[in-house]
């Protein structure tokens, strides 16, 4: 997994265990799906198990699509991996009895509560169990209880309305809702959220690519085989598409008329699939897969999850079951009638799983951004939703006249150098070292490139107990050869900007005709585009007023003496590799080519509070010197000039680095050196 991916989920969790400082009957956490919310909630509450030991969690999640089961089963392997100890989970369900009746033991930490076991007329409610439990539990005078615990609900898919729990809200201190899309009508707005941008830039999710309304089943398809191939052999994962009636009515209809008469072509017969009805008993579900049909359908599922599963097509009826992860699922397509809705987060969330999130950043570039696109068939959510959509000029050859050099660290060839025989040497096995899982968890959540030391010289267990009680001192070693960057950095050949990419819309916009992209809006060239931040759109300014000012006139990109464009991370190449616990990459916001040719790199901070920032005033600082560090080396070995404009008050304070030297200079200085 990408570093960027570990500290966007570390330091959302860290924002969600220090909101409760606010001391709130309900919070809410929004993150998309795909993004590892079910981890992201375990980890949540092993923090907060390690300074309260008198809390309780009640997870209540789905019970339609086994959703209580799959979180039970993922907390149980978190716990028992060591990667979050603390916790120790119980899944209540219908079969927890003892002779006569059910029956919820009180000496676990997280139970998990499948939504619909608990309602009127179920065993769990009418018998009192349940109600007995949370008495028990809080301790409650009127029943006897003892132990005096607090009990904090989430509520997985809060989304889902339910009351079931409403009744017994007396005996919960905490309710925290985790949800892709909260209701804001039943006051469920975010404390924390990690946005679908964010999640995309760590490659958490997919970024998705909206393919024309008016393509057919069949045209679909074709594009589907198109990828099927380089899925399977770049990915080694055999990929799926997803068909959802959104009709129930005009089902049978659509599969008889058009659905399975599109499968069953010359084209397409070689493709297996399967109709799910979104019947619990599975009664209508059927497939072309022979080997499928001798498996009980409840089975199905399970095996369609699988990234060597035979099953290229599944169609859905209405909607695609939450909860249901198919990370292999990169195409989704929307049956259109006349009662097809705007497609959701949710419905989307199904395509958009990164199916190879946990060695991505291992993959070739090529199977990266394959693993990375999800494509989708589709009536599109609200415009103000979706990113906009951008490309560069082409008929100005920008690709050509912008050449930029990217830089990369060294990582494997100083893997190699890392000589673990030596730093152990001498080294003994502890003999009161921490048990297997400790030591586990220790090594999983260090940098990859550490573990990839590790296990490379650990042939054996005792290897590999003695490389793991002294990781202090591999790492020590492996920092100060990754750090050093005139040797680990290495220059790659150069790059352009993307021809399409795309941002995220925000307030912070500015009105521009004369730098390398366009977009459309209504069919109509729009020059009006969002920046992340106020300290972006600024420098945007000066960077505009500079090109205007040395032209003499602002028609579109004639009489080019600069070329400059925002570098949107969203397909860009440009970018380069530093470290800070674990490897990073820095996508500058800005590249400009001046009249003498030279290529100018700007990536702008600022130290005004800002909504955007998403981290502590400590890590920004960490961040900024660690770019510093390596913009340094990298302007000496790129031969390009390197900037940090940082934004104090109204005031530009930059950094500039050229052939490796160092100087602070003001506005100014900068722009009259590229004006002149």
């Amino acid at each position: 997994m990408l570093q960027e991916a570990k500290d966007l989920q570390n330091r959302e969790v860290t924002k969600m265990v220090s909101v409760l400082s606010q001391g709130k009957k309900e919070y809410t956490f929004k993150a998309p799906t795909g993004s590892g919310k079910t981890y992201m909630m375990a980890d949540f509450m092993n923090r907060i198990l390690a300074i309260q030991n008198n809390v309780v969690f009640l997870v209540s999640s789905l019970s339609k699509s086994e959703l209580a089961e799959q979180n039970y089963n993922s907390f149980c392997a978190l716990a028992q991996n060591g990667t979050f100890p603390k916790l120790n989970p119980y899944l209540i369900n219908s079969e927890t009895s003892g002779e006569s009746s059910l029956y919820i033991p009180t000496d676990y930490n997280v139970y998990v509560l499948p939504r619909d076991l608990y309602k009127d007329k179920s065993k769990l409610k009418e018998e009192g169990t349940f109600l007995n439990f949370l008495q028990t539990t809080t301790g409650d005078l009127l029943s006897g209880g003892t132990a005096g615990k607090s009990i904090f609900v989430i509520k997985d898919e809060c989304h889902i309305a339910t009351s079931n729990l409403d009744e017994l809200g007396s005996f919960f201190s905490v309710v925290i809702n985790y949800s892709a899309t909260p209701k804001l009508s039943r006051k469920q707005l975010p404390d924390v959220e990690i946005s679908n941008a964010d999640a995309e830039e760590a490659k958490l999710i997919k970024q998705v690519e909206f393919q024309p309304e008016t393509d057919s089943l069949d045209a679909a398809l074709d594009k589907f085989e198109e990828i099927k191939a380089d899925y399977t052999n770049k990915l080694r994962v055999n990929p799926c598409f997803i068909i959802q009636i959104s009709n129930k009515d005009k089902a049978e209809e659509e599969l008889n008329n058009n659905i399975f008469p599109t499968l069953n072509n010359t084209k397409h017969q070689d493709l297996k699939w399967v109709y799910i009805t979104g019947d619990q008993s599975g009664k209508g579900c059927r497939t072309n897969d022979s080997g499928l049909n001798k498996l009980k359908v409840s089975k199905w599922k399970e095996y369609m999850k699988g990234t060597e599963s035979s099953i290229s097509v599944i169609i859905f009826k209405m909607v695609i079951s939450e909860g249901w992860d198919i990370p292999r699922a990169c195409m989704l397509y929307q049956v259109r009638d006349t009662q097809s809705k705007q497609l959701d987060e949710q419905v989307m969330g199904r395509v958009r799983r990164n199916p190879r999130l946990l060695d991505f950043e291992r993959l070739p570039k090529d199977a990266q951004d394959l693993a990375s696109t999800a494509w989708i068939w589709g009536i599109k959510p609200k415009e103000a939703g979706l990113p906009k959509q951008v490309n560069l000029f082409s008929n100005y050859d920008i690709e050509n006249e912008i050449r930029v050099t990217p830089t990369k660290l060294k990582v494997e060839t100083i893997n190699n150098d890392i000589d673990v025989e030596s730093i152990l040497e001498g080294k003994k096995e502890k003999l009161t070292g921490g048990n297997i899982f400790e030591m586990y968890r220790n090594l999983s959540q260090t940098e990859n490139e550490i573990q990839d030391i590790c296990y490379k010289y650990a042939d054996t267990y005792e290897k590999w107990r003695l490389c793991v009680e002294n990781l202090g001192e591999i790492k020590k070693k492996y920092h100060s050869y990754i750090t050093d960057y005139e040797k680990s950095m290495e220059v790659c050949e150069p790059v352009s900007f993307p021809y399409g990419s795309c941002y995220n819309e925000t307030e912070k916009t500015l009105t521009l005709d004369d730098w390398v992209w366009y977009r459309k809006e209504n069919d109509e060239v729009a020059d009006e585009f969002s920046f992340d931040s106020e300290a972006e759109k600024k420098w945007a300014e000066v960077l505009k007023d500079i090109r205007q000012s040395s032209i003499g006139q602002t028609h579109l990109l004639q009489d080019n003496k600069f070329l400059w464009g925002k570098n949107f991370p969203l397909n860009s190449e440009i970018k380069y590799e530093y470290f800070s616990d674990g490897i990073h990459a820095s996508y500058p916001d800005f590249v400009m080519k001046d009249k003498k040719g030279r290529i100018h790199i700007f990536e702008v901070k600022s130290v005004n509070k800002s909504s955007s920032l998403n981290i502590s005033e400590d890590e920004y600082e960490t961040k900024v010197r660690n770019i510093k560090d390596c913009y340094k080396v990298c302007s000496q070995k790129t031969k390009h000039i390197f900037y940090l404009p940082i934004l104090d008050g109204n005031t530009w304070k930059i950094t500039k680095f050229e052939n490796g030297e160092e100087t602070t200079i003001d506005k100014k200085i900068f722009t009259d050196g590229l004006k002149s």
